[in-house]
């Protein structure tokens, strides 16, 4: 009975993955809470005392000493516990030990589930002090079961997780028996017997993704390369800025990989989430350029006031900055600090001449001009003097100077017409010609000396005789067109 009883209680202690040191103490607590049961021992403190050798049980009451019992189930006077312990003092605590306890059926299945819930708080106790340290790490887990939304997750044999909804990738989908690799977020988040889960782990935390890097890159675990900043938004886009300590060490290159095998593995393991590396520099124009490739920058300008920067990009590269739906560009402001503006090259060249116009047409503040002077005094009026008969003449220096009666213009000297013969002129017309501007165009009509190619080439027969050129109208009609000009339209041109 003995050896079975020892047997028990190495095998539970294995099974639970406890020492045999708890298992024991979780025993005497249930079976404290069993004989309490007993009439003999109702409402006393009593303690129980298993031997692990031997799987003996022995039982004590527990009483104080006092110079004058009020509780008799509870106290013991000083005479009377002077009989067990002769050096008994007011005070002290006594344990007597009974053999009066009878268990039965009853304090039989309150062993047992008091055993089961001790057993279960120790095996809490212990995974919460397993796990306490290793907060903010990745773990292996696997898929266990779906509770109202959340994921039950086993880490190992015996301890269980839970991924809340919050945590969980909008992207991915999972399913029983699955496995991953999870970021350890709180330990011991419940209260003490309360429901739920004491371990609570995460695939959305931006430490997912660093410890991935760390396992993935041997040189960021030794150091060699430095994650400066992350931003991440889970099951979409990453980036990633990296720094090396050493010279002449591409850190870029060194987590990509050969044919980027490195990253290739961290994007699998996120489910295709794509992860952008780029390098991290003290600048923040050259770091907030770098962090928004693969776009190209044209220039950055810093407004360190309000800590916000202006980035000009060629036209065609406006919309790869910005990203689809502003990912690009929400990311990279994640990753530097800094908000970011993205204007096109033509909308600054825009921006800056519309500046400089203004400033040129700003008007430039002039000196204030002198005040008036005030008007002189008004001038003392003299009476007027009384006028004068019309019969006195005025005298010689009063009379008003000779006017000149006005001479006619002298006439401009017209030009002398060039030579040539004088224009035609009837007679009785003179008058007319002076006033028609026309007749100085007039010039006889006399034989030009240029001649043409038809004065020279030999004449066709049919315009010899004067006959016109013939065509073929629409319906086989023959078109005649004349060509001879009349000797009087010619002179009358």
């Amino acid at each position: 009975m003995k050896s079975d009883f020892l047997l028990a209680v190495t095998q539970l202690s294995a099974e639970r993955n406890l020492p045999r040191e708890k298992v024991i103490a979780a025993i005497e607590a249930a079976l404290v809470a069993a004989f309490r049961k007993d009439p003999a021992v109702e409402g006393r403190n009593i303690t129980v005392r298993l031997n692990p050798v031997s799987g003996d049980v022995k039982v004590y009451i527990q009483q104080t000493v006092a110079e004058k019992v009020t509780d008799p189930k509870k106290e013991i006077s000083l005479l009377e516990a002077r009989s067990y312990n002769p050096s008994a003092k007011v005070g002290d605590v006594l344990e007597i030990e009974t053999s009066a306890i009878s268990p039965g059926r009853i304090p039989a299945q309150t062993f047992k589930q008091v055993l089961l819930q001790r057993l279960r708080e120790a095996e809490r106790e212990q995974m919460i002090a397993q796990y306490a340290s290793k907060v903010g790490e990745i773990l292996p887990a696997r898929v266990e079961r779906n509770e109202m939304g959340n994921w039950v997750l086993r880490l190992d044999n015996l301890a269980e997780a839970v991924l809340p909804k919050e945590e969980q990738v909008p992207t991915e989908r999972y399913f029983p028996g699955q496995t991953l690799q999870v970021y350890l977020l709180k330990v011991g988040g419940q209260e003490k017997g309360g429901r739920g889960y004491d371990l609570v782990v995460s695939r959305t935390h931006p430490g997912l993704l660093k410890r991935l890097f760390e396992r993935e890159i041997p040189e960021i675990a030794n150091g060699t390369v430095e994650i400066r900043a992350l931003a991440r938004e889970p099951g979409s886009r990453s980036k990633v800025a990296v720094v090396a300590r050493q010279e002449r060490v591409d850190p870029v290159g060194t987590c990509v990989g050969l044919r980027g095998f490195r990253i290739q593995n961290i994007m699998k393991e996120l489910q295709g989430e794509k992860v952008d590396v780029v390098q991290w520099h003290r600048d923040p124009a050259i770091f907030i350029a770098n962090a928004l490739s693969p776009a190209q920058v044209l220039k950055v300008v810093l407004h360190e006031g309000t800590k916000r920067a202006t980035v000009v990009v060629p036209d065609k590269q406006l919309l790869p900055a910005i990203g689809k739906d502003g990912q690009n560009a929400r990311l990279a402001a994640r990753l530097t600090g800094w908000s970011i503006d993205i204007v096109s090259l033509t909308e600054w060249e825009t921006q800056q001449a519309a500046q400089q116009a203004q400033a040129v047409a700003q008007p430039v503040e002039e000196a204030p001009a002198p005040p008036p002077a005030p008007p002189p005094p008004p001038a003392p009026v003299a009476p007027a003097p009384p006028a004068a008969p019309a019969e006195v003449s005025l005298p010689v220096a009063a009379q008003a100077p000779e006017v000149s009666p006005p001479q006619p213009p002298t006439p401009a000297p017209v030009p002398p017409a060039p030579e040539g013969p004088a224009p035609v002129q009837e007679e009785g017309r003179e008058e007319e010609q002076k006033e028609d501007i026309w007749s100085l165009a007039r010039i006889a009509v006399q034989p030009s000396g240029i001649r043409f190619a038809e004065d020279v080439l030999p004449k066709r027969e049919g315009e010899r005789e004067g006959r016109g050129k013939e065509r073929k109208g629409k319906k086989g009609k023959r078109i005649r067109f004349t060509e001879e000009v009349e000797e009087e339209e010619l002179e009358g041109l």
